[in-house]
């Protein structure tokens, strides 16, 4: 994994060195991916979107102080295991039909850190199920390819979630290069360039008030309604309170 050296995340009064999402993309495929399978550690009903069929990956590019699922991030070789793009989607399929649901989704970590794997996912998802694609869109602002790979698949909404208002936040937020944010602005320029259903969601609650206005002009440069972005939830389990107070953010 390549580290950026340089002001990081504030944790126990060390600054530690910057990640380098590319590399530690690379470097956790290795570990999440086997030829064209993916680990995923479960598959669950949830009650977002209105109800849809979910399944949990394993493996990140970023390490989010407010990460849900950080004991899953962190530990990708001793979690989960590998599934073909055939079981994800009959695993997935199946619940939406005993459920009732119209939408599935890939989840829980960062979804597009396998590409070939998540491309024969969509490709065997029926066109009257649309798929939600959450993601942090690092990969995809970093090669406009992977945008317009996506663009085959009409029955796709991809929702890219910006961590923080600008790249700062995003830096203390992820433990990565600031430049990280631009590749996640770029992201939904790249995805809008092809064509592909978008929208933007912002984990706000440290960012202050001058940096929000900031950020909503900036997505209405790329998109006038980007600025009624969605918030992020956060969810303050013991282990993120923990994470957020060592590395001394407070909520605005």
């Amino acid at each position: 994994m390549v580290l950026f050296q340089g002001w990081g995340v504030k944790g126990d009064n060390v600054n530690r060195p910057l990640i380098d999402p590319f590399a530690l993309a690379e470097g956790i495929r290795e570990t999440v991916g086997s030829g064209d399978k993916r680990k995923y550690y479960r598959f669950r009903p949830a009650p977002f979107y209105g109800g849809i069929a979910t399944a949990d990956c394993v493996g990140c590019c970023l390490k989010c102080l407010f990460c849900w699922s950080w004991h899953i991030m962190t530990q990708p070789e001793k979690t989960g295991r590998f599934y073909s793009p055939e079981d994800v989607v009959r695993n997935l399929l199946s619940m939406a039909r005993k459920k009732g649901f119209n939408q599935v989704r890939i989840s829980g970590n960062e979804p597009t850190l396998h590409r070939s794997h998540l491309l024969q996912v969509l490709q065997l998802i029926p066109k009257e199920i649309q798929f939600i694609l959450e993601t942090n869109g690092i990969l995809i602002g970093n090669d406009p390819s992977y945008a317009k790979d996506l663009s085959r698949f009409p029955n796709l909404h991809v929702r890219v979630s910006l961590k923080g208002a600008c790249p700062e936040d995003f830096t203390r937020l992820t433990g990565a290069m600031p430049e990280g944010f631009t590749f996640q602005l770029r992201a939904l320029e790249n995805l809008l360039e092809e064509g592909v259903d978008c929208f933007p969601a912002v984990m706000a609650n440290f960012s202050s008030q001058e940096e929000m206005r900031n950020l909503k002009q900036k997505l209405t440069g790329i998109r006038s309604d980007f600025a009624d972005f969605e918030q992020e939830e956060l969810i303050l389990y013991p282990f993120v309170v923990d994470h957020l107070q060592k590395a001394n953010l407070k909520q605005f």
